[in-house]
């Protein structure tokens, strides 16, 4: 049975050619739909293959976190891309991020904001989280898997986290969720101007006190990716870490 009553279903058969899917690979459990993901990357797996799990065993994060994924209370899913660009990778977590707020905007009840690098919050609520992933051959990307969590309800013991609006179901969850992936890998370069804009509307740390990955005032963040944070010593730009606030 799901979080929320409902028992545990299958998706709807034709829903992946619906949300220009090219395989909709599902699973009732796995460890994670990212070691499933790189499983089938490798055995040759087209681009706009997505795993998409019930639940999760081990379902992880960034630096080794774990990530909390009960029967059906979110989305739990990660797609394959082949990409061409290297420069798009850079950016690709916070461009994810950016389509994945615009699509679930209307679901949502609260300000979507985004949080550096991949995190998506409503208010002070973490909402869901993105793991960008690739593998090499010969210095150039092969693919890359972009796992997704977003929580559907509240999950047992994380009375403080974000979640949907009350009645998306995971299918509809889905929806919204897959064809932003999609178009988020698709682009090409580093973020545009409208891109750093947009990222500007909904940053949760900007003008906020930081102790990582430096000590500082948050001011932003580059078009390739960085954030830039203000310390005692001068301006710099980050491109790996995580914000922890004071």
């Amino acid at each position: 049975m799901a979080a929320d009553g409902t028992r545990v279903t299958a998706p709807a058969p034709g829903l992946a050619a619906q949300l220009g899917l090219v395989r909709l690979d599902y699973h009732v459990r796995v460890t994670s739909t990212m070691d499933v993901a790189h499983a089938l990357a490798e055995e040759g797996a087209p681009a706009g293959t997505l795993v998409l799990a019930s639940s999760q065993a081990a379902g992880r994060g960034r630096s080794g976190k774990t990530w909390t994924s009960e029967p059906d209370a979110g989305l739990w899913c990660t797609l394959i891309e082949r990409p061409r660009d290297g420069r798009a990778l850079e950016v690709l977590a916070l461009r994810v991020g950016l389509h994945l707020a615009q699509a679930l905007a209307p679901v949502v009840d609260g300000t979507l904001q985004l949080k550096w690098p991949n995190d998506l919050y409503v208010g002070v609520r973490k909402l869901g989280g993105i793991l960008i992933e690739v593998r090499w051959r010969d210095a150039r990307p092969e693919w890359v898997a972009i796992g997704v969590g977003i929580n559907r309800v509240v999950p047992a013991g994380f009375p403080d986290v974000a979640h949907v609006r009350n009645g998306i179901t995971r299918d509809a969850l889905l929806a919204v969720v897959a064809p932003a992936l999609r178009q988020a890998a698709a682009a090409d370069g580093v973020l545009t101007t409208h891109e750093c804009e947009a990222w500007a509307a909904r940053d949760l740390a900007v003008g906020r006190r930081v102790l990582s990955p430096a000590q500082g005032t948050v001011q932003g963040i580059t078009p390739n990716g960085a954030v830039v944070i203000a310390t005692e010593t001068g301006t710099i730009a980050c491109h790996s870490g995580s914000l922890i606030f004071e």
